[in-house]
C-alpha cells in the first residue's frame, strides 16, 4: 500500500461516500459592507475530525469560525450541524464552544471558578459543577493550581485553563481560534500533541483556525487552505504538501521550487518539460497536458540532490549550477544553488552523520538532480 506520507490514524470518513458530514457549510457568503470576507464557501467536516482552517491574515478563516460559533450570521448560505440548521440560533444555544486566542480568562476568578463559570450560568447543580470541574482539572493536569488566579500562571497553564473551561460544557464541537499563538515555540510543539491526544480521547470534533502551516500539518486530519474568502484545497496534510492543486497552495505550504516550462512530450503516465532554466525534466503524472502548453513543476527542497559530479543520466532531471548560499540548521543543511539561467533553487539535506568528509563550499560548481516522482505538475 502506497501513501503520500505517513498516516497518523486510519480515520478517513471523507473517503466513504456513505458517511454523513457532521458540519456542512453550504454556499456561505459573509459581507461587511462592500467587503466580502467569505465568498460562496462550501465544505464538509466529519464527526471526531480534527479540522484546520489555514490561511494568511484576512483570508476569512476567523470569520468562518465566528459564523460556526454564532457570533456572526451569514449574509447568504447555510450552516448545518448534526442535521440542525443553525440559522438564527444564538451562540449560547449552539452545541459548540469556542476557545479564543487571548484565552479570555476572568482575572479576578480562580482557575476553579473560571472553569465553573459557564456551568453556573447554565444553572447546573453545585455538586455536579464540583465533579465536572475536578474532572476538567485532572484532564489538563492542573489539579494543584485550582485556587490560583490567571496572573499566577504561566502562558501554557492559562492556555490549559481556557481549554478546560471550553470543554466543561461538553460541546459537540470545539472551535479554536489561534489557540497556541501566545506560547513559545517549544511549548507550542508540546501542546500540539497534547491537543491531538485529548481530541481523540474525548471523541469530539475540533475545528482550529491557524496561520501556522506546521501547526496545521501536525494536528489536523484535514486542512482547508483558504485565500480571499474561498477554499482553495481541502485535503490531508500529506496530500496538501505532496500534491498541491495549484501554485498558491504549493507556495503557501512549506518551501518549494517552481520550475516553469513547455511540455515537449506526453506519454501514458509520463510528461516531459523543457524548463526555462535550460534543462529537460521528466515526471510521472496522471495529468495529460497538451504538447506545447505552459506548465509549472513544483518540487520540494528535500527531494533535490546536490552532488559535486554529474549524475549518470544528466540529460534529464539534472542541471548544473553553483552554491550560492549555505544554511546549517542542525538537523539539516539548506543549499541555495544558482543555475546558469540565473534562477536560484533551494535544496535541503538531512544531517544524518555528525561529520562531513568533503563539505560543500560557497561558489562550488555542483549538480542538482531529482527522481521522476519527486514533484507535481501545476497547470495554474
Amino acid at each position: 500500500m502506497k501513501s503520500l506520507g505517513n498516516i497518523r490514524r486510519s480515520f478517513a470518513p471523507w473517503a466513504d461516500p456513505s458517511a454523513k458530514p457532521f458540519i456542512s457549510v453550504r454556499g456561505v457568503t459573509k459581507k461587511f459592507g462592500n467587503f466580502t470576507a467569505v465568498d460562496d464557501l462550501s465544505l464538509n467536516i466529519y464527526h471526531r475530525e480534527f479540522f484546520a482552517l489555514l490561511g494568511a491574515s484576512g483570508c476569512g478563516k476567523s470569520t468562518l469560525l465566528r459564523m460556526l460559533a454564532g457570533f456572526e450570521q451569514p449574509t447568504s448560505g447555510e450552516i448545518v450541524l448534526d442535521g440542525q440548521d443553525l440559522a438564527g440560533t444564538p451562540p449560547y444555544r449552539r452545541p459548540v464552544n469556542m476557545m479564543f486566542q487571548s484565552y479570555a480568562l476572568f482575572p479576578h476568578m480562580t482557575v476553579e471558578k473560571n472553569i465553573a463559570f459557564g456551568l453556573r450560568q447554565e444553572g447546573m447543580a453545585k455538586d455536579q459543577i464540583a465533579d465536572r470541574v475536578a474532572q476538567m482539572l485532572k484532564m489538563v493536569k492542573l489539579e494543584q493550581f485550582a485556587s490560583r488566579k490567571p496572573t499566577q500562571l504561566s502562558g501554557g497553564q492559562r492556555q490549559r485553563v481556557a481549554l478546560a473551561r471550553s470543554l466543561a460544557k461538553q460541546p459537540k464541537v470545539l472551535l479554536l481560534d489561534e489557540p497556541l499563538g501566545a506560547l513559545d515555540k517549544k511549548l507550542r510543539e508540546e501542546t500540539q500533541f497534547e491537543l491531538m491526544d485529548l481530541q481523540q480521547s474525548l471523541g469530539l470534533t475540533f475545528v482550529v483556525v491557524t496561520h501556522d502551516q506546521e501547526e496545521a500539518m501536525t494536528m489536523a486530519d484535514r486542512i482547508a487552505v483558504m485565500s480571499h474568502g474561498k477554499v482553495v484545497q481541502v485535503a490531508t496534510p500529506a496530500e496538501i504538501y505532496e500534491a498541491p492543486n495549484c501554485r498558491f497552495v504549493a507556495g503557501f505550504i512549506g518551501d518549494v521550487n517552481i520550475l516553469d516550462g513547455n511540455v515537449v512530450a506526453v506519454q501514458p503516465g509520463i510528461v516531459e518539460v523543457a524548463v526555462d532554466s535550460g534543462f529537460r525534466l521528466r515526471t510521472a503524472t496522471n495529468e495529460t497536458p497538451s504538447q506545447g502548453s505552459r506548465v509549472g513543476f513544483a518540487v520540494r527542497p528535500e527531494k533535490l540532490r546536490v552532488s559535486p559530479i554529474a549524475p549518470e543520466n544528466a540529460s534529464v532531471n539534472a542541471v548544473a549550477g553553483e552554491i550560492w548560499d549555505i544554511a546549517y540548521l542542525g538537523d539539516m543543511t539548506v543549499f541555495h544553488v544558482k543555475l546558469k539561467s540565473g534562477q536560484v533553487v533551494k535544496a535541503s539535506s538531512l544531517n544524518a552523520v555528525r561529520t562531513v568528509e568533503e563539505p560543500f563550499a560557497y561558489d562550488q560548481e555542483v549538480w542538482v538532480s531529482f527522481d521522476d516522482n519527486a514533484g507535481v505538475l501545476l497547470k495554474d
